[in-house]
């Protein structure tokens, strides 16, 4: 029987999945409501709601593995509304087919820690966001599906716009104009490479079965100050780093009138003190080494040039 893979969103995570199987000589199936504007080589897309559990499940079918790097709205209704539903379709349509689940998570669980960030803590989250990511871990620990999960801090690197390194502040650079930031400048942040996600998932795609029924955090390079992280960027750029920082009593007063700044609110607690991951586990399992941020920041940067 033909390997088949299902990657459950087209985002710039699920492309790049997409992208490095098939430089590995492996298809994919990209799956979701519209088609991606571009598909790597190797991948075919097929349309399906994951709201519609027996479109899912057919979408699904005979899979070995459904990868799902889904992303909702970034608001918490939505997000309390909808991911229980999709978790259980997933759960559901993988359990009828015997289909391992790789599913691409964030950090929102654990709520405020004063340590750096380990699978074994807690889920001790009091925002809305966060409960709804502890749920629905719940929900996939007690079905007896083979379900990995691979969480991740913020994603940076090419093509990626929706980050504290995209369109806002290196995409502004990019312009002549500063960088805006939502987050404190000179507070060490810990951020995921792109391509080490998608290593990382193809990792666990290919692992025994004893990988799976646990958490792993995505090899990230060691956290860095965003102020330096820009400086990198407007090096390669070859223009003068300047930075316009969004106070956090600046997003609070936006947050009357902007839903957005409303709810990024809520997790405020990652961006105005050092948010540190410690991902030794992974690294030590499978040896994945995260890409430096003095490779990966100039490549975005160059990406963000050219688009």
């Amino acid at each position: 029987m033909s390997e088949r893979i299902v990657i459950l969103g087209g985002g710039p995570v699920g492309l790049a999945i997409a992208e490095q199987l098939g430089k590995a000589g492996r298809q994919s199936v990209v799956v979701q409501r519209r088609q991606p504007g571009k598909l790597p080589a190797g991948a075919s897309f097929e349309a399906c709601d994951v709201l519609d559990g027996p479109a899912l499940a057919k979408g699904v079918g005979n899979a070995q593995a459904l990868i799902c790097t889904v992303g909702l709205a970034y608001d918490a209704a939505v997000w309390e509304e909808n991911w229980p539903k999709i978790m259980a379709n997933m759960l559901s349509a993988c359990s009828a087919g015997g289909t391992r689940l790789i599913f691409i998570d964030n950090l929102y669980m654990y709520g405020l820690q004063s340590e750096p960030l380990r699978e074994d803590m807690l889920m001790a989250a009091t925002g809305r966001k966060g409960r709804v990511r502890a749920a629905i871990t719940r929900q996939w620990q007690a079905s007896g599906v083979k379900v990995a999960a691979l969480r991740a801090p913020d994603f940076y690197g090419p093509g990626v716009t929706n980050s504290i390194l995209g369109a806002p502040t290196i995409g502004a650079m990019t312009k002549g104009r500063a960088a805006q930031l939502v987050v404190r400048p000179d507070e060490p942040h810990v951020l995921a490479y792109v391509p080490d996600v998608a290593r990382a998932a193809i990792l666990l795609l290919d692992a025994p079965d004893d990988a799976y029924g646990q958490i792993w955090h995505v090899p990230s390079a060691p956290a860095r100050t965003p102020r330096e992280i820009l400086a990198m960027a407007a090096a390669r750029l070859g223009v003068k780093p300047r930075l316009m920082e969004m106070q956090g009593w600046l997003q609070s007063l936006l947050g009357l009138f902007v839903p957005f700044m409303r709810e990024w609110r809520e997790t405020y607690f990652q961006h105005d003190r050092p948010f540190l991951v410690d991902s030794s586990k992974f690294e030590r399992r499978f040896g994945l080494t995260p890409t430096p941020l003095e490779v990966g920041i100039p490549l975005t940067a160059e990406s963000f040039r050219g688009s």
